[in-house]
């Protein structure tokens, strides 16, 4: 990030401000003066230049996001729950990818912040490959220096910010990796990894079956809870990452099944 005089540089501010009426989906101008340490008027003078570029649109005090900017509502309330959790798992997880690695990442709001931390070393030309279906980690995979990113073809799932159908299958399956990231929404003994959708569930499986070394990623609320369709059964997978947080019966089931456990 560059400095100025201690003060954030006004083209990276402004990359600060976009990525933030992404989240929250409106920002003021006087919580942005004091966020960044600079006066109203420069806050202003941003927010007139990204409501140029079709980023914003200005209000009385601030300014909201525009429905063309905007991420679908039921993923980014999925990203913001447990957001703290989540980043504690993606900075584990991330630890795990070694150079040269080719990288399958799930969607999912979890796996995401996997591609988030990866480390600074890893982000420069071809360290590794990166294979997803995921938008948000397209999004951010996109920024780096030179990446080496492969982008599944499907059908778009708005809710998920994912591509999925026979499309994202076949191309899943004439590809090989050595390490994927698998998201849920329930994690039991009993029923494996689950998620809600039928499409999803069947491109975990396959990402699942293309990795040889599967890490499911799931923030301690997620263990204990039974989905509605199978990813993969627990079996299938070699870590889990998750939180100290998480129901120590459920960890230990996990550890009984010869899977290693990764706390954060």
């Amino acid at each position: 990030m560059t400095v100025e005089n201690g003060v954030i540089a006004a083209r990276e501010r402004r990359q600060v401000i976009a990525r933030l009426l992404d989240e929250e989906g409106r920002v003021s101008v006087a919580e942005l003066a004091r966020r960044f340490g600079v006066t109203d008027v420069s806050i202003r003078r941003d927010l007139m230049i990204l409501e140029d570029a079709g980023r914003l649109r200005r209000v009385h005090g601030g300014a909201v996001t525009t429905s063309r900017n905007r991420r679908d509502g039921a993923y980014a309330t999925k990203a913001r729950e447990n957001r703290d959790l989540k980043t504690r798992i993606g900075l584990a997880a991330a630890a795990l990818i070694r150079p040269e690695d080719v990288v399958v990442f799930d969607s999912g709001s979890t796996v995401a912040q996997v591609a988030v931390h990866t480390p600074a070393a890893l982000r420069r030309g071809s360290a590794i490959t990166v294979v997803t279906n995921s938008l948000p980690v397209i999004e951010e995979i996109s920024g780096w220096d030179g990446p080496h990113l492969i982008v599944l073809g499907g059908l778009y799932l708005p809710d998920h910010q994912a591509l999925v159908g026979p499309q994202t299958i076949a191309d899943l399956r004439e590809l090989s990796a050595d390490i994927g990231f698998i998201g849920c929404d329930g994690l039991t003994e009993e029923t494996g990894l689950t998620t809600p959708h039928v499409l999803v569930a069947e491109v975990g499986a396959t990402m699942v079956g293309r990795a040889r070394r599967v890490v499911a990623v799931a923030d301690a609320t997620k263990l204990g809870r039974r989905g509605f369709t199978p990813i993969a059964p627990l079996r299938a997978i070699d870590v889990l990452v998750t939180n100290e947080e998480a129901d120590t019966t459920q960890v230990q089931l996990v550890r009984d099944a010869g899977i290693e456990v990764i706390l954060t």
